[in-house]
């Protein structure tokens, strides 16, 4: 979305709160229709990016945070070497139109590339993030210097970006930089119940070419019975692929995690075993009349164990960046005609 003179980008809306604006992923008339969890998680700015080209020497920013928000600066698809940490009092972020060799760097060896030179990304991850002033003579990205194609990413924490250290080495947006596509990343960490309400507002979208939604290690547990994960998966499955069956949609079976490693982690009152979420999974896919949805088995995006963090269930930044590799690699045939 636009807003005043950048690009918002995997932000559909900002709410006023007092003096600044939050940013939100989900629409709010959504977000109230969801888990208490997913309440918050949308309100976390996974792969959401500020961007804009700056005409003048330089733009001033005023941010806040809920909590503490971590922001990376690209130009482009070049990562600079600035990071910074938002806080809760309103902090003032000052930018260079571009920075270090870049603005000496020949226009032509910009071309071709998914993002052009000039666009200024402030990639966040974290906490909610709130704007009150933007200053400096700046403009929102044309089509021509963010990339054509987008892909949307629906899913648990995994998706979300839990563990990677940076909001460009999530899986997802790895995906994307291989793909060169532009990323809206809908993972709800631990929230990701796949409610009736966020099934019809991925479907409702224009905005997006293909999707991956990677269903689903958070209704494993006591809640969700097998047929109550299978009706709500189903209806997913059915609704955001049927929105559109030009657009591919490929499903993904739960992650290889801790509770396959040893049966001691599946615990008494847990309504089944993950590889029964998987077949129910399966059996979605196989019933669904569109042509575009597609199976992709968790296992074969996770190869390696070893790629998952101590806690035996995120990946770390070395098994995202595999991650992004096999899935990219699986995706490319889909997307070819899309391109």
């Amino acid at each position: 979305m636009i807003y005043g003179n950048v690009e918002l980008h995997n932000i559909d809306e900002v709410v006023d709160v007092g003096e600044s604006v939050r940013l939100q992923r989900v629409q709010e008339a959504v977000r109230l229709k969801l888990n208490v969890n997913a309440q918050e998680k949308v309100l976390s700015p996974a792969n959401a990016e500020i961007r804009f080209v700056c005409e003048g020497p330089s733009v001033r920013m005023t941010l806040s945070s809920e909590g503490e928000t971590d922001a990376a600066i690209f130009y482009g698809p070049f990562q600079g070497k600035q990071a910074l940490v938002i806080g809760a009092e309103p902090q003032v972020v000052e930018l260079p139109a571009q920075a270090d060799r870049l603005a000496r760097m020949p226009e032509e060896h910009g071309k071709g590339m998914a993002f052009s030179p000039k666009v200024c990304r402030i990639m966040l991850r974290g906490a909610p993030l709130r704007i009150h002033k933007i200053k400096g003579d700046v403009r929102p990205p044309t089509a021509g210097e963010v990339p054509a194609l987008r892909y949307l990413a629906y899913g648990t924490s995994i998706t979300h970006g839990n563990a990677a250290t940076g909001p460009h080495l999530t899986y997802v947006a790895q995906v994307a930089r291989r793909l060169n596509a532009d990323l809206l990343n809908l993972g709800l960490g631990g929230a990701a119940h796949c409610e009736f309400e966020i099934s019809d507002y991925i479907a409702a979208r224009k905005d997006w070419h293909f999707a991956t939604l990677e269903l689903s290690v958070n209704m494993v547990g006591a809640v969700f019975s097998l047929d109550d994960f299978y009706e709500r998966a189903s209806y997913m499955v059915n609704t955001v692929a049927g929105s559109d069956t030009s657009r591919p949609v490929a499903c993904i079976t739960i992650y290889p995690h801790h509770r396959d490693i040893d049966d001691s982690f599946n615990k008494a009152d847990q309504k089944g075993r993950p590889e029964e979420y998987r077949q129910k999974l399966r059996d979605a896919v196989a019933a669904c009349p569109h042509p575009n949805v597609h199976l992709f088995e968790g296992s074969d995006i996770l190869q390696d164990i070893g790629d998952l963090t101590s806690d035996l269930l995120h990946p770390a930044d070395n098994g995202m960046i595999q991650m992004g590799e096999n899935l990219a690699r699986k995706l490319r045939p889909l997307i070819e005609r899309l391109e």
